[in-house]
């Protein structure tokens, strides 16, 4: 009994470190962003669009390794995708000129994403439904640690040991799991010779999934609004570090009181639902969000704050989103049975394109004063709102779903 439970923390342990891969690839070197701009004689602005190239990359490999996984087996696409992003690492690295380090970061997210999916997959095929839960609760809670760590960690390597430092230690790491992958982590799932790889019934497949009401309504409304997530992450080391002027050290640490919005809020969510609807409270959290985002615009507009009301706002939105995406995600999958994986894969694919779009927006922006990125937020938060009002309407036949289960759902 005692060597299964050893058995049960290892397992997890290692399917969290490939969940928290990629949150750690976003995170960790944005306290590098103005030293990486005098290393490309650029701008902040411009180097958030090693943002927009990683978010693209975590965008079509949602699509790419669900169905390999279902075809070959969850190791071996998750070696290769794990041997990709450790190339790509060392090519961020050794990068001579911003475009060199955009190209790499889209590679690194094609391999990162490889373990995010096979995490998750891999839940689903060792655990039933109420262990799972309780797996997906604990993986939620190893992810949160890593925006409250990386940016600091990242901010005293890129401070002693320059900025190319960071990406040779996330190589470092992916090879640490990916030796662990190997010799540690059993096979789920040995692989379907019937699953069929073609483009078009992939392609059909998805577009039947887009086509529910309640998949495009909530998926969508909530990728929307969780793109304000990315218009921080993309916008925040010019906010603080250039237009506040903190250091390295001191952006990690704000980043990290920050992300606690996020953590804190999508764990009071599983409270709140046993009180109310999580379309109530997937509006409520989008319009608070839009209201936030419209006083942030006149205030920054009047020029009327100062960085603590800027880290209190920033706080606020991240609370917001903390409680807007587990429902939105609950809601939009569930209509699904047999296609969960599939509506999983496409709701990780709106999140990430919508995260791409605003963060190539804040970058073409050159957005280094409060008011242009205010203008994003207001945009995404509004839209947001828009589409889950109209989209209600079209909404037949709502399928309900357990609450005991939207916090499994949602991550």
């Amino acid at each position: 009994m005692q060597q299964n439970k050893k058995s049960h923390r290892s397992l997890i342990l290692i399917l969290g470190s490939l969940t928290a891969l990629s949150p750690f690839s976003i995170d960790m070197y944005l306290s590098a962003f103005p030293q990486m701009a005098h290393a490309f004689n650029t701008n902040v602005a411009e180097v958030s669009l090693t943002l927009s190239s990683y978010f693209i990359g975590l965008a079509s490999g949602q699509l790419f390794y669900g169905p390999v996984m279902d075809r070959f087996g969850r190791k071996k696409p998750l070696y290769v995708g794990l041997i990709i992003y450790i190339l790509a690492s060392i090519g961020c690295a050794l990068s001579q000129t911003i475009n060199a380090l955009i190209v790499f970061r889209f590679l690194q997210a094609i391999g990162s994403c490889s373990a995010s999916v096979a995490a998750f997959a891999m839940v689903r095929d060792l655990f039933d439904s109420k262990s799972s839960a309780k797996v997906f609760s604990l993986l939620i809670l190893i992810l949160g640690v890593s925006p409250l760590l990386a940016p600091t960690i990242g901010g005293y390597l890129a401070v002693h040991s320059g900025w190319a430092s960071v990406f040779f230690v996330l190589a470092a790491i992916a090879a640490t799991i990916l030796t662990v992958v190997i010799f540690k982590l059993p096979e789920s799932h040995k692989g379907d010779i019937e699953h069929v790889l073609r483009p078009m019934p992939i392609i059909r497949n998805y577009l039947s999934i887009l086509r529910e009401p309640q998949f495009y309504t909530y998926a969508i409304s909530g990728a929307i609004g969780f793109s304000a997530l990315f218009v921080y992450l993309a916008a925040s080391p010019s906010i603080f570090m250039e237009f506040f002027g903190v250091s390295e050290q001191t952006y990690g640490w704000i980043f990290a009181f920050i992300a606690m919005g996020i953590v804190g809020m999508s764990q009071v969510n599983v409270l709140l639902i046993k009180k109310f609807s999580n379309e109530k409270i997937l509006f409520s959290s989008l319009l608070t969000l839009s209201v936030a985002s419209f006083i942030f615009l006149i205030c920054s507009y009047l020029g009327l704050y100062n960085l603590y009301s800027v880290v209190g706002t920033m706080f606020v939105f991240l609370c917001c989103i903390g409680l807007s995406n587990p429902n939105s995600a609950a809601l939009s999958m569930a209509p699904f049975g047999s296609k969960a994986g599939s509506a999983a894969a496409m709701l990780g694919f709106l999140q990430m394109s919508a995260g791409a779009i605003v963060s190539v927006c804040v970058g073409l922006l050159k957005a280094q004063q409060l008011f242009p990125i205010a203008c994003v937020f207001v945009a995404t938060s509004v839209i947001a709102v828009a589409i889950l009002v109209l989209g209600s309407k079209n909404i037949v036949n709502k399928i309900e779903i357990d609450p005991n289960a939207v916090d499994a759902i949602a991550h």
